[in-house]
């Protein structure tokens, strides 16, 4: 337990230092060389005598300084040459590098362990041509071996000799079949211990220097896939990872939350915290390959997590970016924020992040070794699936946008739609709130406003009033001319009279039990309550105007109808 915690002592500070150096890994800053000596493989000869001197050359440099510095132009270049030999074509893209490299160490433990053939009965380039070229020599096994070098088909390798996609896909299988074997002691030079150097040493300098001073078993032992050693810190840096993206994510709340209404600068720069939650599980899978030196399985499941999450992440980036911008061309001061042109620039932003999202999700996909064939077809029949079982939720889309290209209305506007006369208060993706007259709010669906008759009221130029006053029968013609003239009288000077629209005053037609004088005159600007108050007014002036002349209204008249019942068994003419 001591020696425990005295590790534990010894390395967390290194590794909070190496978490954050994450950001910029070694192979990001690595110079290249300015002259790459590539690994020759034009036959099988010169691929196998490429591959096993670059091993030897790099097991030269790990055995006097414990240590592969990427950084250092010679050391990449030589690491360059192993990988030039693997086929990595059938990897996934995430993979492909610590693939070959576990490959490379593997093989060339097995091709310690073996005697090789010499190297004039290895097939080279001239055999080759004189067998009649690439088509005639397609593969090669090494004597005593399943490994196996084949020449490549396709692609930018074209007609080079690499060791085949079945040797690199069973190579760890086959260097455990023959890891008990002893080291041959005849032939090339053989690299002891390398791949147990590539499994558990570290990646910094530090931290070799941390682990050479651990007892052994802690140097070498291993547990679930990793050397011992390894793990503190690997938890470490996930605890690390995990923190930021929560508080990350938090922050992005609670910030934006605040000041995405009052500034929209702020709101722009709170993109930030989700870039930071992207971030994270790159530099975790960074810190694990290039410090800690992760290897196998469980850096295949840790890099593939990590570049996952980082691809949810990315697609939450977008969603976020294409909302601040759309909310920044919406403040512009000519932007309702709650009209229908602010809601077409959010739903515009939204389908853009959807089909963004899309795109990232299936390179993304492809980079994690999905085919790009498979994703599209799922989401092909994804699609109809979602298609089927969100119906209505499709046809309120459409609604919505044919209310957005139609525009019969805006916040603000007063609406008649079937039998609900109210205030447009919110134009949502799904549905229209409408506060009625009555105070009472009416959520109606887009599609149900599309698709029906819409009377807006508050876009209304004037407001008309139709009358009618009716004078009884008995009345003389004199004061039948009278009373028109009175209207016209206290209708020449109009309040809010359009000039376009001046009042119309008839006397209309002869009723059954009255005359009935009609008058219209509109009403400007659209008021209602100003208009309502010019209307009492004007009729309070024309009523007291006919009392003074001696006009007098017509009642409505009044038909009443009385049933006789007839009793059974009576006689009208009783006596």
């Amino acid at each position: 337990m001591r020696i425990v915690n005295c590790f534990f002592a010894k390395i967390s500070a290194p590794l909070l230092g190496i978490f954050f150096l994450g950001l910029f890994p070694s192979s990001l800053v690595a110079q290249k060389p300015e002259l790459i000596t590539a690994a020759d493989t034009s036959s099988p000869r010169d691929t196998l005598r490429s591959f096993i001197d670059a091993c030897n050359e790099l097991d030269e440099i790990v055995k006097e300084d414990r240590f592969f510095d990427r950084t250092n132009p010679d050391h990449s270049n030589i690491g360059q040459r192993v990988l030039d030999c693997i086929d990595t074509s059938q990897l996934p893209a995430f993979a492909r590098d610590d693939r070959a490299s576990e490959v490379a160490a593997c093989v060339k433990e097995i091709l310690d362990r073996v005697e090789l053939p010499p190297w004039d009965e290895i097939p080279d380039t001239e055999e080759i041509e004189s067998a009649g070229g690439y088509e005639k020599l397609s593969t090669w096994r090494i004597p005593g071996t399943r490994i196996t070098i084949a020449r490549v088909d396709e692609g930018p390798q074209k007609h080079e000799y690499l060791f085949s996609p079945g040797t690199v896909d069973r190579a760890v299988e086959y260097y455990r079949t023959i890891e008990s074997k002893p080291y041959r002691t005849t032939g090339p030079a053989t690299s002891e211990g390398l791949y147990r150097w590539y499994m558990s040493a570290p990646g910094h300098p530090v931290l070799a220097d941390i682990v050479k001073r651990l007892p052994e078993n802690i140097q070498r032992g291993r547990s679930f896939g990793l050397t011992t050693w390894k793990w503190p810190g690997l938890l470490i840096a996930l605890a690390l990872t995990i923190g930021v993206m929560v508080i990350a994510y938090r922050l992005q709340f609670a910030v934006t939350s605040r000041v995405q209404s009052k500034n929209p600068i702020k709101y722009c720069l709170t993109i930030v915290f989700p870039i930071i939650a992207m971030v994270a599980p790159i530099v975790f899978k960074n810190v694990a390959k290039n410090y800690l030196t992760v290897r196998g399985n469980p850096l295949y499941i840790l890099s593939f997590v990590a570049n996952l999450t980082a691809l949810l992440a990315a697609i939450v980036v977008l969603f976020a970016a294409t909302h601040r911008i759309a909310e920044s061309i919406i403040a512009s001061p000519k932007i309702n924020p709650k009209g229908l042109n602010a809601q077409l620039i959010r739903i515009t932003s939204q389908l853009v992040s959807l089909l963004a999202a899309v795109i990232v999700f299936l390179v993304g996909g492809q980079y994690l070794g999905f085919r790009i064939g498979a994703l599209l077809a799922s989401a092909g029949i994804g699609g109809v699936a979602l298609a089927l079982g969100a119906q209505d939720t499709l046809k309120t889309l459409f609604g919505t946008l044919s209310l957005m290209a139609d525009k019969p209305f805006r916040v603000g506007d007063r609406i008649q739609f079937k039998t609900y006369d109210g205030v447009v208060e919110d134009i949502g993706l799904r549905s229209t709130k409408i506060r009625l007259l009555t105070g009472h709010l009416v959520t109606l669906p887009n599609d149900q406003l599309a698709g029906s008759d819409i009377e807006n009221i508050g876009r209304r130029k004037y407001i008309r009033r139709k009358a009618q006053i009716h004078i009884p029968l008995n009345t003389p013609s004199e004061k039948v001319e009278r009373a028109l003239d009175i209207i016209r009288e206290k209708l020449a000077n109009q309040e809010g009279m359009d000039p376009e629209l001046p009042p119309r005053i008839f006397f209309d037609e002869f009723g059954e039990d009255a005359f009935i004088l009609k008058f219209f005159y509109w009403y400007t600007p659209p008021d209602y309550w100003e208009f309502k108050e010019y209307s009492e007014k004007l009729n309070l002036e024309i009523f007291r105007a006919f009392e003074a002349e001696g006009i007098q209204f017509s009642l409505p008249s009044r038909h009443s109808l009385w049933e006789k019942e007839q009793q059974d068994g009576s006689q009208d003419d009783a006596t």
